[in-house]
């Protein structure tokens, strides 16, 4: 076996010199030699804060480095919110932090004393002039990575540039926790971001949205006026004291993806193959971690190539993790605006919780006090979870915030709901949930997905559905059970899910129709017939006939469906309508066939009873519906008397590109309910019910779908509230159930441990 003797380290970055000691304390036969092309201290920022993670990794990897660190370090565990003049503290979160340039010089000490070449103010030669002359390249060269330039090709480099604008400066004196504080401009919201990295100094991060930057004149400001009027801006949380730069300026947050990280014997690292938004912490922690894996990798493996590929598969994951969590954390700076008319204390709760990683009963473990007064505030009686407090729609009220999410079974026949959907939705019915919704109920033979549909446009089917609301009703008092009403548009005359999704009937097909003939999938989807004026209103009267029966029979509430690229949706999506008339063209032209249904289903559906829009929120894909777009479709509808906005992503065109994670579609929902202040049902791989909890408590939700984890257990809900100890009226377990309310025991965990050993 082969190791590599000599190694190229390009950038003199933590990440870099760190890669650097390690490899050479692993290996002290090899010849190590670092390029940094500034001074030894040049560094941007001030201050770093590690993690309890990653400082356990360095003790193990290095005890040297790790002393020389625990003598530096200032610790706290306190995160201060000032909110329109008030602060709150949440403390039990445990934070050490020391000075980037201590850290430098730690990190050149260990190297020096280890032998290491250190070439500091020296350019280091091209990459493939060191990829020849060396066994290992690493390139540590930071987020403008030239290694990563030259071999674009190869490592594929996605960049992407945010909307905030922050300039990193210091203050000589120390907070006494993590400062989040929010000013208030004529200009426009600015936030500044503080923590003590020595016992007199903190570091201070001010960021704003780049409109509001503009606007207070800041793009003109040099080095020396940009800091002073930052300082001006949060005088209150300066105490008056001024900041101070080393070089600092004005910058936008680029995230950095790449599809590979090694090419030969040059490997990514640190910020070169990725970044993480500062607000989370996490850039200077990737990059040790990335050190020690990368060290450890070069020893474990029997050759480069098996190392480099061990090191990337043992880091990208945990990578994407940070990266989802970083880049939920930096849009909630983006939407601060949104946040600010929120009560202090959810305010504070929705900051600590922005990205995912910290949850409700996290933070009830770290500060129960502070915990118990946000919940307080949400509403929640003593000893009830925010999840099973009563949320009420018009003249329904739901017992709890949980929804069965529409799932589609394709198991009907000829559009009747059968057995299997009595004991499908009934079951879940019984589970617990709140509201339980039908799949998509297709309002005529062409409109269904496929031939397993259920549908409302017969009576024979209204009664059949008439069956299954009595069920519920009878055996699950208190649970609502609600229709979602929809046309499957191009997407119907298809197979059943299990037998290829999307994929078009083998024989049997039924013509289909949308806003504009475009095939779902070019060359193997039908392409679509264009509906004129005359189809149009065909299609609106079959979904006032659908609702009139849905009335009938007895659902509680009704949604229409307006997303995944169903008929409705089809006329949203820029990608998918092309029209020319007045039902194509401007959002408002888009948006007019929908509403005109919308208020047409409304017009027959029982006044006390609610009915929900759900729309995708983004196509996922270049050109489509965005964020921005899916406010404005949000305020339409509820303009037109839509009582919530069930906020769902995606599915319209076949190739888009979704940015899958836990929760990833919330933010969408957050950013409806936030800037317009109308209910929201979000969706989208939320798992747990700490994650509902800490959705709702922070105002991004108020009420919570969930699909999959109630096909694993349809019992989902009464399980959370004995997992939370919760037996009060938001869950009441069914009688014939009840005796199965407590978890079953498990083996005994009893036995004596061993204590007197050596005696």
């Amino acid at each position: 076996m082969r190791r590599p003797l000599r190694v190229a380290v390009v950038g003199g970055g933590p990440g870099g010199l760190y890669a650097a000691a390690l490899l050479k304390r692993l290996g002290p036969a090899r010849e190590v030699t670092v390029w940094e092309r500034g001074a030894p201290d040049d560094t941007f920022g001030f201050g770093v804060v590690l993690s309890d993670e990653t400082l356990g990794g360095i003790q193990h990897a290095d005890p040297v480095v790790h002393r020389a660190l625990q003598e530096e370090f200032v610790r706290w565990d306190g995160i201060d919110i000032v909110h329109r003049g008030r602060t709150l503290t949440s403390g039990g979160h445990g934070f050490a932090a020391l000075g980037r340039r201590r850290l430098l010089e730690i990190l050149h000490e260990r190297c020096r004393s280890l032998g290491v070449g250190l070439r500091v103010r020296e350019e280091a030669p091209p990459a493939a002039e060191l990829s020849a002359a060396y066994d290992l390249v690493v390139a540590a060269d930071g987020v403008h990575s030239l290694t990563r330039a030259a071999y674009a090709d190869v490592f594929a480099p996605r960049v992407t540039t945010h909307r905030c604008r922050y300039i990193w400066l210091a203050a000589d004196f120390a907070f006494d926790a993590f400062r989040f504080e929010t000013a208030e401009t004529e200009h426009g919201v600015m936030q500044l971001h503080g923590y003590p990295y020595t016992k007199n100094a903190s570091t201070v991060i001010v960021e704003m949205r780049e409109e509001v930057w503009r606007a207070a004149g800041l793009d003109r400001c040099g080095e020396a006026e940009s800091t002073e009027r930052c300082a001006a801006f949060f005088a209150g949380a300066l105490g008056g004291r001024p900041l101070r730069s080393n070089s600092s300026s004005w910058a936008a947050f680029r995230t950095v993806v790449n599809d590979r990280w090694s090419h030969g014997n040059t490997v990514l690292l640190g910020d070169a193959a990725h970044t993480a938004h500062f607000s989370i912490g996490s850039g200077t922690k990737l990059a040790v971690e990335d050190a020690l894996a990368l060290a450890a990798c070069v020893e474990e493996q029997p050759d480069l190539p098996s190392a480099l590929a061990a090191y990337e598969s043992e880091r990208r994951p945990v990578v994407a993790s940070t990266q989802r969590a970083a880049a939920a954390s930096l849009r909630w700076f983006e939407e601060l605006g949104t946040y600010l008319d929120q009560p202090p204390r959810q305010f504070a709760f929705g900051l600590l919780t922005r990205s995912r990683r910290v949850t409700h009963d996290n933070l009830r473990l770290r500060d129960p006090a502070f915990t118990e007064t946000v919940e307080d505030g949400f509403g929640c009686p003593p000893g009830t979870p925010p999840m099973f407090t009563p949320f009420r729609l018009r003249g329904l009220t739901l017992r709890n915030r949980v929804v069965v999410s529409p799932m589609d079974m394709y198991s009907a026949l000829d559009g009747v709901p059968g057995d299997f959907h009595l004991v499908h939705l009934g079951a879940r019915a019984l589970g617990g949930a709140g509201l339980v919704m039908t799949e998509m109920v297709c309002v005529s033979p062409g409109g269904r997905i496929t031939p397993g549909c259920t549908g409302l446009y017969t009576p024979g089917q209204a009664a059949a559905w008439r069956r299954i609301t009595d069920f519920v009703h009878r055996q699950s008092p208190g649970t609502a059970v609600g229709v979602q009403l929809g046309h499957s548009g191009r997407k119907g005359s298809t197979r059943l899910m299990w037998e290829g999704i999307d994929q078009p009937l083998e024989d049997g097909n039924w013509p289909v129709s949308a806003a504009s003939p475009l095939p779902y999938r070019a060359g193997v989807n039908q392409v679509p017939r264009e509906l004129d004026a005359d189809g149009l209103a065909v299609i609106r009267e079959q979904f006032v006939s659908a609702a009139l029966r849905a009335a009938e029979a007895g659902f509680d509430l009704l949604e229409l469906h307006c997303a995944h690229g169903y008929l409705l949706s089809g006329f949203l999506s820029p990608l998918t309508n092309r029209r020319t008339d007045a039902y194509g063209g401007s959002p408002a032209g888009r948006l007019r066939f929908p509403l005109e249904v919308f208020d047409a289903v409304r017009a027959v559906w029982p006044d006390d009873r609610p009915m929900t829009v759900r729309i995708s929120a983004t196509d996922w894909a270049d050109g489509g519906t965005t964020g921005e777009d899916a406010v404005e479709i949000a305020r339409a509808f509820a303009a037109h008397g839509a009582d919530a906005i069930d906020v769902s992503t995606g599915q319209v065109v076949s190739d888009e590109a979704p940015e899958y994670g836990r929760s990833y579609q919330t933010p969408y929902a957050d950013l409806i309910r936030n800037t317009l202040g109308v209910p929201v049902v979000a969706v989208g791989a939320i798992s747990s019910w700490d994650d509902v909890n800490s959705l709702l408590l922070a105002g991004r939700a108020d009420l919570c779908a969930l699909a999959r984890p109630h096909l694993y257990d349809p019992h989902w809900t009464l399980h959370a509230a004995a997992e939370q100890g919760y037996t009060g009226p938001g869950a009441p377990w069914p009688l014939p159930y009840r005796a199965g309310s407590r978890t079953p025991p498990t083996g005994r965990t009893d036995a004596p441990k061993p204590r007197l050993n050596g005696i």
